[in-house]
């Protein structure tokens, strides 16, 4: 009897340290055992009809994992590895995916065209974890009569362009400008491109979605609920499920518009052009999109304006002339074509193939890129300083991308995207290197110069990007408190919302990386 209660107290005693772990950690049932059994998960795939599934010691591992991997810094040998590369063919296979990773407690990192700055869609800090490759899953439906489209979570942002294209030459879609993007990050995000000044971003204009949530379940719009098909909308990748697919509607553009490229060197003439493009850019006709791009490493910064109008040639250079005649644009600088046309220049003018439906990004390098948004106009002081520390860094370059017009009329709640009225421009900063012992050297000199930008940029909060992730913002969601550090920049008063969200559709934090949605203790929500 005295051996039976003892036993009884230790299994007691046992479970109830369990339970502590359990509501300390939010629910995180992942972090209980680090022992997985791999005979299990590929027993289970494979009872699942899952096939195609490759392994560590597979002559393809290496190829596959770097196929869609983008930062060279996160292939280094030292890098954590999935145990496995998972590439289902179809929705239910997405589902059996899932479905066995939870089961025998593997952690899930769902990629779709691998672009993730920080590379969370390809490494993590967890003792075991796979990575769902939605790379097959690519169709892409497009329906004229309705003028919608359903596209695959493994579909890029090219291959949706190219698809549309075929289809009508006055229909377009509002998402980013770099073709080899992942649809299923890209949208996750917002989805800042060209013309979101016309229509805002590339999430505004999802209408449905399917997504294999965290318990396993195939969810459309109507089954999963308002709150979170909101919260797929901008609230980042990695929090939310696998989205197999999403719905979108089209949006009309010309069939003739103009894009332009002009080029300009010198820090004193660039700084005064930079200080009337404040002005003009932000407020300008919202068909018109001017992008300014700064190139460092030479003692006179570089200046190019890149962009496009919705209209014809005549119309720009009128307007232009009238609104922004410092820029001095002349016919030559610009070119008429259509929306696709627009498309494959401006990734040609990031050195990116011009074949659309080409998902590999062959120019791959290390680099550390970090954004920021403006709210008012920074100052001459403020740009000949940023100036001269560019100038000593070869490969840096900035981007700075205006907002208004549709993005000013859209509430900064309609979505967990928040950067709406009041942000003037976006930054992009980037830095790029080609030998991974440069990297420490390099990330230092590049958060030495977002320092440097702190008095010229948003506050309270700093506001960033998600689609951009920067793990120096914070790395970690242990507690929403925590996770606030980095979470009310890229979301503001959204942030909240989205851990109640994720609070109720995934108590046990199965979704999760390094900036995840964060989920309230137990019994606090």
């Amino acid at each position: 009897m005295a051996l039976w209660i003892g036993c009884f107290m230790a299994l007691w005693i046992s479970l109830c340290v369990l339970i502590s772990v359990f509501n300390l950690k939010g629910g995180d049932v992942f972090s209980q055992s680090l022992n997985r059994n791999p005979r299990a998960l590929l027993s289970c795939l494979s009872e699942s009809g899952i096939k195609n599934v490759t392994l560590r010691n597979s002559s393809s591992y290496d190829w596959l994992l770097k196929f869609s991997l983008q930062n060279l810094r996160y292939a280094e040998s030292t890098v954590p590895k999935p145990y496995a590369l998972i590439f289902p063919g179809s929705k239910e296979q997405v589902q059996k995916s899932v479905q066995c990773c939870i089961q025998h407690r593997w952690e899930i990192l769902a990629r779709s065209g691998g672009h993730s700055y920080e590379g969370m869609s390809s490494t993590s800090d967890a003792p075991n974890f796979v990575i769902v490759d939605l790379m097959k899953l690519d169709g892409i439906d497009v329906d004229m009569k309705s003028k919608t489209a359903w596209v695959e979570g493994g579909a890029t942002v090219g291959q949706l362009y190219a698809a549309i294209a075929d289809k009508t030459s006055s229909y377009g879609f509002p998402a980013g400008v770099c073709p080899t993007v992942g649809v299923g990050g890209h949208l996750s995000g917002g989805g800042m491109g060209s013309l979101l000044r016309k229509y805002g971003l590339a999430a505004d204009h999802v209408i449905d979605a399917l997504l294999v949530d965290a318990k396993g379940e195939l969810l459309d719009r109507k089954s999963m609920g308002e709150d979170l098909f909101w919260a797929l909308r901008g609230g980042g990748g990695g929090s939310w499920g696998v989205v197999v697919s999403w719905k979108i509607n089209l949006v009309k553009v010309p069939t003739k518009l103009t894009v332009f490229s002009i080029s300009r060197v010198g820090n004193d003439r660039v700084t005064k052009l930079l200080n009337r493009w404040q002005a003009v850019a932000p407020y300008a006709d919202e068909d018109l999109f001017i992008r300014a791009m700064l190139y460092g490493g030479q003692p006179d910064v570089r200046l190019t304006f890149n962009g496009l109008y919705l209209g014809p040639l005549h119309k720009l250079l009128e307007l232009a002339g009238t609104i922004f005649p410092e820029m001095g644009m002349v016919s030559s600088d610009c070119n008429e074509t259509d929306w696709v046309g627009s498309v494959i220049f401006t990734a040609l003018s990031y050195d990116i193939s011009a074949d659309l439906r080409n998902r590999y990004f062959s120019s791959k390098t290390y680099f550390k890129y970090k954004t920021d948004f403006v709210t008012n106009p920074i100052s001459a002081k403020g740009l000949q300083g940023a100036w001269k520390i560019m100038e000593k860094r070869p490969n840096s370059s900035i981007v700075l991308a205006p907002l208004g017009g549709a993005m000013s009329r859209i509430p900064s709640y309609q979505l967990p995207f928040p950067h709406r009225a009041g942000y003037l421009y976006y930054i992009q900063y980037i830095l790029d290197w080609n030998d991974s012992g440069e990297d420490t050297e390099s990330v230092a000199w590049m958060r030495m110069f977002y320092n440097y930008m702190t008095p010229y940029v948003s506050k309270s909060p700093r506001a960033a990007y998600v689609n951009y992730l920067d793990l120096d913002l914070g790395n970690g969601s242990s507690t929403v408190e925590q996770a606030r550090s980095w979470g009310e920049k890229y979301f503001g008063d959204n942030f909240d919302r989205l851990v109640q969200v994720k609070t109720e559709f995934d108590p046990n934090n199965i979704f999760k990386n390094a900036q995840s949605i964060p989920v309230l203790p137990h019994g606090s929500n």
